[in-house]
């Protein structure tokens, strides 16, 4: 008897699983009609406000993390070998100068953890790059209430270190085998390691992008008043500002010739001066004039836009097919229709009570089991946590989005539940983490934001 390929058997069986979904697909129903328009809406408004503006310049960190950052100096700072109090409190406060969103960081993280970072400082900046930023901890407070901001805002921080110092337990074996490998065959992203340049110049290098990703991302401020408003008046002079710090950067640190930075940067000044309400043209202009200096700046340069490239190429089809997916659930932020999930159920799902939903399925809401009463706390903060790993939250999007939940009825615990999961996952990012890391570690670090999220939302909801 002929043995069976199972190869060829799971083939079969996706096969005619793919058949029956599209044979039985709902097509003309109405909800499933808008949830595809929420997803491809939510997918438009992603690359609108994110891929040029975000994704493009942390694209360029992260590949100049790979070629201009020695890896002894990121093992000096995040290595096992570094001390911990040092490496855990850098990536734990390092959020309170991104404004980026959990999509935005993860090329940010790739770039360090492929560079030798232990797993655990490198877990612990993933979560707190887009969790603690001090806008969205001021924006939580006015917006939410102090005590929502001040338990983000602790939270958030303790989060970062004991969900990098679990992970790190928890694979100890396989992080030492990696870091046994890496010193053994002396891997190195960039290509073999390069005299190190001082580390002043990497400074002002690093400062100059970073600082055009956070001014150029910066939120419009609720009140029209202070200092946060007053920055957002001026984010874009600032954000040039900056680009001129990393032109001079390239020609006095790169050698790049002041003729090419000066061409390759006269379409965003022209373009900036003759449509000055539509900043994301400059832009990019901008980048793509950045994209060009890469090719006349010699070795190191060309190394800089393989690396950035290669970024580009792992992430953004996940991100793409994982906003999809998200918008299609879920329903976007400027959409009039929900996902596929209505809304109602969610807001019924989430309150201080199981009320609204024994409402909504047609039982009496006077009448409340005991034992659904005992385990409705449990339940709606792990359902906020879970709902809030798989919604897609921009920079600041997650405060409104969430005030019109408690608005609804979400009760405190759960609300806290959410700010904790939400920024720092979403649907695109588990994908894209399940191709740095692994599906076990992806699985690891989810359920570890999932499970101490849902504990501190209960606790909170129980001393708010």
């Amino acid at each position: 008897m002929k043995k069976i390929n199972s190869k060829e058997v799971s083939a079969f069986g996706l096969m005619v699983g793919f058949f029956l979904v599209i044979y039985y697909l709902p097509v003309d129903n109405l909800r499933f009609q808008g949830a595809l328009v929420e997803a491809f809406r939510l997918l438009k408004w992603y690359a609108r406000e994110h891929v040029l503006l975000c994704l493009v310049l942390a694209f360029f960190i992260a590949g100049a993390i790979g070629v201009f950052v020695s890896q002894n100096a990121v093992m000096k700072y995040f290595g096992p070998k570094a001390p911990k109090w040092l490496s855990y409190s850098v990536a734990s406060v390092s959020g309170t100068i991104l404004s980026v969103c959990s999509c935005t960081i993860l090329p940010l993280f790739g770039g360090i953890y492929m560079r030798g970072a232990g797993l655990g400082p490198a877990i612990a900046f993933l979560y707190s790059g887009p969790a603690i930023n001090v806008m969205a901890i001021v924006l939580t407070a006015r917006v939410l209430g102090w005590q929502l901001g001040l338990a983000r805002a602790v939270m958030a921080v303790v989060f970062s270190v004991v969900i990098g110092l679990l992970m790190q337990f928890i694979f100890r074996k396989e992080e030492r085998a990696r870091m046994a490998q890496s010193e053994s065959e002396e891997v190195f992203i960039g290509g073999d390691e390069k005299s190190e340049r001082p580390l002043w110049q990497v400074v002002i290098y690093f400062l100059a992008m970073v600082g055009i990703l956070v001014f150029a991302n910066w939120g419009k401020p609720l009140e029209e008043a202070g200092i946060w408003h007053a920055i957002y008046q001026n984010k874009w002079g600032i954000t040039a500002l900056f680009g001129l710090v990393l032109a001079a950067s390239l020609w006095r640190f790169f050698k790049v010739r002041a003729v090419w930075i000066v061409l390759s940067a006269l379409p965003a000044v022209i373009l900036g001066a003759m449509f000055p309400e539509y900043p994301v043209v400059p832009f990019t202009a901008g980048a793509a004039g950045l994209v060009g200096l890469t090719f006349l700046g010699g070795a190191e340069l060309d190394d800089w836009r393989d690396q950035t490239w290669g970024f580009a190429k792992q992430i953004l089809p996940l991100l793409f097919a994982g906003v999809l997916a998200a918008g299609f659930f879920l329903g976007s932020p400027e959409g009039a229709n929900a996902g596929i999930i209505p809304n109602i159920w969610i807001e019924a799902l989430v309150g201080d009570s199981p009320s609204a939903l024994l409402t909504l399925m047609g039982k009496d809401a006077a009448n409340i089991p005991g034992w659904l009463s005992a385990f409705w706390p449990l339940w709606t903060n792990f359902f906020a946590s879970s709902a809030g790993a798989l919604m897609y939250f921009a920079t600041l999007t997650e405060v409104p989005i969430l005030r019109g939940l408690v608005d609804s009825g979400m009760g405190q615990g759960p609300a806290l539940a959410l700010l904790l999961a939400g920024p720092a996952l979403s649907l695109p990012s588990i994908l894209v983490l399940n191709s740095i890391l692994g599906a076990k570690k992806t699985l690891a670090f989810t359920g570890l934001v999932m499970i101490m999220s849902t504990i501190s939302g209960m606790v909170f909801g129980m001393i708010a």
